[in-house]
C-alpha cells in the first residue's frame, strides 16, 4: 500500500491560504497573499529538494494543480523543481475537470477524492506526495488517508484565510520525527501517524 505526505505552508494561526503570489487565492476576500517567499532561504531550499528526490507520484486537488500548471507546466528555467515537477506523475482530483492534458503526466482521477485516492492508495506503485491542496489534504485526514505531514510553519500570523483544519479534524496523533529550523525561522516539522 502506498502512503501519502502532505507538505504544507502553514502561519502559526494555521493559515495556508495565498503563500506564493497576492492573486494566487483572494476567495472570501483574502488579501494577505504572498506571505510566504520572504521566508526562503538556502535551508528550505534544501530540505524540499531532498524531498523532491524521494521517488514517488504526486498528487493534487484541481485548484492546486491548475495553479502549479500555469507555473511549471511549459517552464524552462533550468530550476531543479521545474524537471521533477514535469517528469512526476502527477494525479489530480476533481468532480469537475474534464481532461489533465493541460500538464504532462497528469492523470484525472474523477469522482470523490475519499474514494478515488483510498483506490489509488490500495494500488501498487510509489508513495504520494501532496503540496498544498488544503481541501483536499482536509478530507484525506478526515478520512484516515494521511500518513505524514511536513509542515513549514511560518513566524508570522494573519488573522484571516482558510486554515488547514477548518472544520472538524478528527482525533489523530502524530510523532515528530524530525525538525529543521532556517535562517529565516521557518520550522520544518516532520510528524508520522502514529
Amino acid at each position: 500500500m502506498r502512503s501519502i505526505t502532505a507538505t504544507m505552508f502553514v502561519t502559526l494561526d494555521g493559515v495556508v491560504q495565498g503563500l506564493g503570489r497576492p492573486d494566487e487565492d483572494t476567495s472570501g476576500g483574502f488579501a494577505h497573499g504572498g506571505w510566504g517567499p520572504r521566508y526562503n532561504d538556502e535551508v528550505m531550499g534544501r530540505v524540499l529538494a531532498e524531498g523532491m528526490a524521494r521517488p514517488g507520484d504526486m498528487l493534487f486537488g484541481r485548484s492546486t494543480w491548475q495553479d502549479f500548471t500555469t507555473a511549471w507546466a511549459h517552464a524552462t528555467d533550468g530550476n531543479p523543481f521545474t524537471a521533477h515537477l514535469n517528469a512526476a506523475t502527477k494525479y489530480v482530483v476533481s468532480r469537475t475537470l474534464k481532461d489533465a492534458d493541460a500538464w504532462q503526466n497528469s492523470i484525472l482521477l474523477r469522482g470523490e477524492a475519499v474514494d478515488t485516492v483510498a483506490e489509488l492508495k490500495a494500488r501498487p506503485g510509489g508513495d504520494l506526495s501532496i503540496n498544498g491542496s488544503a481541501s483536499l489534504v482536509r478530507s484525506l485526514h478526515a478520512a484516515g488517508l494521511i500518513d505524514r505531514y511536513t509542515l513549514l510553519i511560518h513566524p508570522l500570523t494573519l488573522g484571516g484565510g482558510k486554515r488547514l483544519f477548518d472544520g472538524p479534524a478528527p482525533l489523530t496523533e502524530f510523532e515528530l520525527t524530525r525538525s529543521v529550523t532556517t535562517t529565516k525561522g521557518v520550522i520544518i516539522a516532520y510528524y508520522s501517524r502514529r
